[in-house]
């Protein structure tokens, strides 16, 4: 499909794309874990092994390896949609990677580079970062307050070759979430259209703001206001103020418009007022 849109910036060929086969012909159709797309992992590098992101009654707080450290980016919220899309479709909680790091990365949409700053390095380095993290999950409201702790990940093995991606290995790398992730994920499953996570790849906020908008649509009935202080607590922690954030998350939100033309929204003064929209999976043309 995108060869007949060759010349066209990338994310207008993707658009285009996406209204003009659903993802569910075009193989493309993912998923996302609730619990992570309600608050979300860190954008940039974070000093320290603790982070914590708020979204009105629910906490989501990731706690690494100091010698490890956080994820944060947008590969490991590409990683994150591959094992949930996984995890729903094949039903299992052991998924296999593949038996070579290129194949690997073509499914997450990357091109295997080397060097300290290639994407070969990034990649296994917010790989250890994600699966050695521990998740806490608490909402908290006036009547109760529900926590759940969790690693993503029981056990990961990964036989990848840095110096040679395209080599197979004698075993296939694989990773086995762990069983509280893998239940989230099976009851809670967001359905999101992959061609519109790698269309926004490059922006970790833009990816949250998608992930978030559809899950929004999901059930939303009537109009929402969400003020920018809230919004800047939600997605903007590594802003230092809140024009800044204000900034970013405009920019951000456009592009996520441009992909998913179909979410109602009102930017104001006070904040952004989410209104009911068709959910990106499920409406005509996407």
């Amino acid at each position: 499909m995108k060869k007949k849109y060759e010349g066209m910036p990338a994310i207008i060929a993707d658009t285009l794309a996406i209204e003009t086969e659903s993802a569910q012909s075009a193989g493309a159709l993912g998923f996302l874990a609730r619990a992570m797309v309600q608050a979300t992992l860190p954008h940039t590098k974070v000093e320290g092994n603790e982070f914590e992101r708020r979204n009105g009654a629910y906490t989501l707080h990731l706690l690494a390896p100091a010698k490890i450290g956080l994820p944060y980016g947008s590969i490991p919220r590409l990683l994150l949609a591959w094992l949930t899309t996984e995890a729903v479709r094949t039903q299992e909680r052991e998924l296999f990677l593949g038996d070579t790091l290129s194949k690997f990365m073509a499914e997450l949409d990357m091109m295997p580079t080397g060097g300290r700053w290639g994407s070969i390095t990034r990649l296994k380095d917010q790989t250890a970062r994600l699966f050695a993290s521990t998740v806490s999950a608490t909402y908290r409201d006036k009547k109760s307050q529900t926590e759940a702790g969790f690693r993503l990940a029981d056990r990961s093995t990964l036989w990848w070759d840095a110096k040679e991606p395209d080599q197979a290995a004698l075993w296939q790398s694989s990773v086995r979430l762990s069983e509280t992730f893998y239940n989230e994920v099976i009851a809670h499953p967001i359905p999101v259209d992959m061609r519109a996570i790698k269309a926004l790849k490059k922006s970790p906020l833009a990816l949250d703001i998608y992930a978030w908008m559809t899950y929004r649509a999901s059930y939303a009935t009537k109009p929402s206001e969400i003020p920018w202080p809230a919004l800047a607590m939600q997605f903007g922690a590594d802003y230092g103020r809140q024009i800044d954030f204000k900034i970013a998350f405009l920019f951000a939100l456009k592009k996520v418009h441009t992909v998913y033309a179909g979410a109602n929204f009102e930017v104001t003064e006070r904040g952004l007022i989410i209104k009911p929209s068709r959910p990106h999976i499920g409406r005509a043309g996407g």
